[in-house]
């Protein structure tokens, strides 16, 4: 390396080529420009005229002066120039590079990639190997990285998919993978810390000393990780913390609530104290708004550590109570009213009236207390509120205990037993655990807490699979059944003093929010039971589909339990109900890194050296350009250059607009019946007055005419969209690696804006939350249709059917709605798509089985080409491959098989949209039979 102060070349012996700048000057003034092109006038106009302007012979010496400089920033760029160059690392063994990947390591990511590349950049100037290695556990659905020493170029590429994890780091394991490497003692080793310190943090730096040198990397004050805990109801606000390692000064971070869609409904900012590592803030949230809240996300981190996902645990659901409030004039010490009142009212929104008032709400719980009777025709309004997912909580008292009412979740004995008094032998009785299938399970029981009357339940074979909570005489003390969607709760004692000391108790507070929970389907806090993963986070703090293998959320998933590979943070349940499992609260108080004496430190920062050679080469393709302009100039073509420039692309728009077909095949057909899920259903008639098409700009004209695009329909759910674009490139690279078509990166196209029509094969999958067409979105698609166009309709539900007992996929029924598709028919086996490009018996996507459904009769656009196909496989699922053209869903039952069957499906699909039906001529047929009896 030859360094000039803070400017330094990489590749000194390339500067050897500014000795040809002489030669290259001698050859520029030896060719002279070439001459100017001027239009031959009439030869009488020439009479007695004198040129007034000469052709140089020589070339101008701006122009000269101008290559010269062009050769001159080609030259230096491949001596790859460096501003602020660094020295060259120490030793001369390999560079181990270490690199925290946990949670805490998202913060500045970015950045610190870019300082490991720079590392790596300096290895390989030395001509070192690289040991690149990461802390944190390997997910279980990606493929270990290689290990050991490799070349730079290698480890750059390992590098570039390295993305942090959602979970801790585990150091211990780190070093002892370190003992198994057998990595050369000589070797540098420099440790990308995220500055936390942790129980393997002292192995791992024992362990990294014995190298020849050690360095290690800490994060400054922007990015040191943050760790934002659940946050604490305090009345009808959220008590909002978060940690952080160190006191370095007063600091503020902003907090935003977001909902389930990702809109951002409240920000507030939590402050740190100069001494203090907790910083807080109090969320003002009233009923409405924290029933919207789904995440609480600490702005400018953007990892799984700043993240908090919100369950019903933090929302407050509507609760009525069924009676009149509890006044001081009334005595409210003896009301039920007033004891449900004052353990509910700072967790839910609370409502008390009648049974008319309170039921027109939007209410989860209606709590029944002994004192308002319902009467027989409030007692069958309830249960039809019940059946329709409501929970009501009744309370029992004299006048339950009088008897003739039916609405309680099983029989009861007429009158009530008392437990203590003058008149009974007996004496006040504490409760039993809490048995297994209880919502209140986990919750402690006080010892104190003593029931001294209650209702009995008449002995019935189903009474124990009914009892949530039991006397230690074993007597219930609270039963309930499930009818249809709700819940109807019977607690056999009162909800005041009168009969126990309950209602005095932490614990009636407790059960109380357990019963408010379960509105929702959730039972407790959701540890009592274990739950199948639903959505979950990645390293970044993204919410989305689980990994495949994820299990499922242990019940005894207690405050330590730890995320780790097997069970990352995020969502657990299913899409009626979840329960948030958060890295906050569960992986330790954040504590700054504690490093031996003589260890050198450095800062993670967006310095160091800047490779140049990029700048050059776009400096010396900028005068490339300027000298072509400028020659067009001399010879006098530029002008009109510059008009052909100009209709250049209005040439192409008029190309796209009446061109017709996006295949060079296509003809036109007349209009077609209307959609018919019935193989054998006739043909109706074409709808005349449509919308036009909608208008087409000069960018989405050259991108579809000038390039072979595969396109796909944007569906509104971002994770399918995004799934389907990951298909398409997959299929797109499969294309290009296997057959002769080179199509550029696929177009995701909104029907409402977008032509079709530039696109020979669109790819639709089918979603739930999909709107209906448009008159204009249907208009265009059936033109699509008309003139050419294949679409492949994937329903994703892997039990398409069109037989008259299905009735066929609803979502599919109602997106074709207002298109004119004509009527289908199951694939025979022998179609060409069997054999368009590959020899196929099946057709399978992530799931294997079920038909492929085109269009009856073979076509009528296209020579018979079926301009419309339908599929139920989750075809893009399969074709979805990450950078490294890995799959990203997993596929079954086949596996990666299964996998590169769904690749030829999807290769034997475009083939047949870009050559129709060519394999169908019989003069393939010989081969084909020859190849089936291989």
């Amino acid at each position: 390396m030859l360094g000039l102060g803070a400017f330094a070349f990489a590749a000194p012996g390339m500067l050897a080529l500014l000795l040809a700048l002489p030669v290259i000057y001698w050859l520029l003034r030896l060719i002279p420009p070439l001459p100017k092109l001027v239009r031959f006038p009439a030869i009488r106009l020439l009479v007695g005229l004198e040129p007034t302007e000469q052709t140089p012979m020589k070339m101008p010496w701006w122009l000269l002066l101008l290559r010269l400089l062009l050769a001159t920033a080609l030259i230096l760029a491949v001596a790859k120039p460096l501003l602020n160059p660094q020295a060259d690392l120490p030793g001369r063994g390999p560079l181990l590079l270490v690199i925290d990947d946990g949670w805490s390591s998202a913060p500045g990511w970015t950045t610190r990639i870019a300082h490991a590349e720079r590392l790596i950049q300096r290895a390989e100037r030395g001509g070192r190997t690289v040991v690149l290695m990461g802390t944190a556990p390997t997910p279980i659905d990606q493929a270990t990285a290689r290990r050991g020493a490799l070349r730079p170029d290698e480890t750059r590429t390992i590098l570039r998919a390295f993305r942090p994890k959602p979970w801790p780091t585990d150091r211990t394991a780190a070093a002892a993978e370190l003992d198994q490497m057998q990595i050369d003692l000589g070797a540098y080793a420099v440790w990308l810390s995220d500055g936390l310190e942790d129980e393997g943090a002292a192995r791992l730096t024992e362990r990294l000393r014995r190298f020849d040198g050690l360095q290690v990397v800490v994060p400054d004050q922007a990015t040191t990780p943050l760790l934002l805990l659940p946050p604490v109801a305090e009345g009808r606000d959220l008590k909002v913390r978060a940690l952080r390692p160190a006191a370095d000064g007063p600091r503020k971070v902003a907090v935003q609530a977001a909902d389930e869609q990702g809109r951002v409904v409240a920000r507030i900012d939590v402050e740190f104290a100069a001494s203090a590592t907790q910083g807080e803030g109090v969320l003002p949230a009233p009923a409405e708004l924290r029933n919207r809240m789904a995440r609480l996300d600490i702005e400018a981190q953007g990892g799984a550590g700043s993240a908090v996902l919100l369950d019903e645990r933090h929302r407050r659901r509507p609760v009525a109570i069924m009676g009149e409030r509890a006044t001081a004039g009334g005595q409210p010490l003896l009301q039920e009213v007033y004891f449900l009142e004052r353990a509910l009212d700072p967790y839910v929104s609370l409502s008390i009236g009648d049974l008319e008032t309170v039921l027109t709400r939007n209410t989860a719980v209606l709590l029944i207390p002994d004192g308002a009777v319902p009467s027989a025709n409030d007692r069958e309004e309830i249960a039809k509120w019940i059946e329709r997912g409501g929970v009501a909580v009744r309370f029992a008292g004299a006048n339950l205990a009088a008897g003739a009412d039916t609405l309680v979740p099983t029989r009861l004995r007429l009158g009530d037993r008392a437990l203590g008094g003058v008149m009974s032998w007996g004496e006040p009785t504490a409760l039993a655990e809490f048995p297994a299938n209880s919502p209140f399970l986990g919750i402690p029981i006080p010892k104190d807490v003593r029931i001294s009357q209650q209702v009995l339940a008449e002995p019935t074979p189903d009474l124990a699979d009914k009892t949530w909570a039991r006397l230690a005489d074993g007597t219930p003390l609270v039963t309930a059944e499930k009818r249809g969607q709700g819940y109807l709760v019977l607690i056999h004692t009162t909800a005041n003093t009168g009969w126990s000391n309950l209602s005095l108790s932490g614990l009636f507070v407790n059960m109380l929010q357990r019963l408010v929970t379960l509105s929702r389907g959730v039972a407790g806090d959701g540890v009592n039971k274990a739950l199948k993963p639903w959505r979950t986070l990645d390293g970044f703090g993204r919410l989305g589909a689980p990994p495949a293998g994820a299990q499922i959320l242990p019940a005894d998933a207690a405050e330590t339990f730890k995320p780790k590979p097997t069970t990352p943070p995020g969502l657990y349940g299913d899409e009626n109900a979840q329960v948030a499992f958060n890295i906050g609260g569960r992986v330790g108080t954040p504590r700054p890194l504690t490093l031996p004496g003589g260890v050198a430190t450095d800062r993670l920062s967006e310095g160091g050296e800047t490779d140049l050679s990029r700048w050059f080469l776009l400096a010396a393709l900028l005068l490339l350009l300027a000298d072509l302009l400028i020659s067009l100039w001399l010879r006098g073509l530029l002008p009109r250059a510059v008009r052909l420039g100009r209709a250049a692309p209005a040439a192409l728009l008029l190309l796209a607009m009446f061109g017709g077909a996006p295949d060079a095949d296509a003809q036109q057909s007349p209009p077609r019946p209307q959609f018919q899920p019935q193989p054998s259903a006739p043909a109706g008639p074409a709808t005349r007055d449509r919308p036009g098409p909608p208008p087409l700009s000069i960018e989405q004209a050259l991108k579809g005419s000038l390039d072979i695009r595969l396109a796909y329909i944007l569906t509104g759910d971002k994770e399918v969209d995004d799934i389907s674009k990951a298909g398409l490139e997959g299929l797109s690279e499969i294309l290009r690696n296997r057959t002769s078509v080179e199509p550029a990166d696929p177009v995701g196209l909104d029907l409402e804006r977008d032509e079709p029509r530039l696109y020979p094969f669109i790819y639709w999958p089918v979603t739930s939350t999909q709107p209906a067409l448009s008159p204009r979105a249907a208009a265009s698609l059936d033109r699509y249709l008309r003139t050419g166009g294949i679409i492949f309709i994937d329903t994703r539900d892997q039990q398409l059917s069109f037989d008259r007992q299905a009735g066929g996929n609803p979502d599919l029924k109602r997106l074709l709605a207002g298109v004119e598709t004509p009527p289908l028919v199951a694939m025979p086996p022998d179609h060409v798509l069997t054999r368009a490009f590959y020899l196929l018996s099946d057709m399978p996507g992530r799931w294997a089985g079920g038909k492929i459904w085109i269009e009856s009769g073979g076509g009528r656009v296209n020579d018979g080409v079926t301009t419309i196909i339908i599929g139920a496989n989750d075809y893009a699922g399969a074709w979805a491959v990450d950078q490294r053209g890995r799959g990203i869903m997993p596929v079954t039952p086949g596996g990666e098989t299964q996998r590169e069957m769904s690749f030829r499906v999807g290769v034997n699909l475009v083939m047949h949209a870009l050559t129709g039906n060519y394999k169908d001529d019989q003069v393939h047929l010989p081969d084909i039979m020859q190849r089936l009896r291989r």
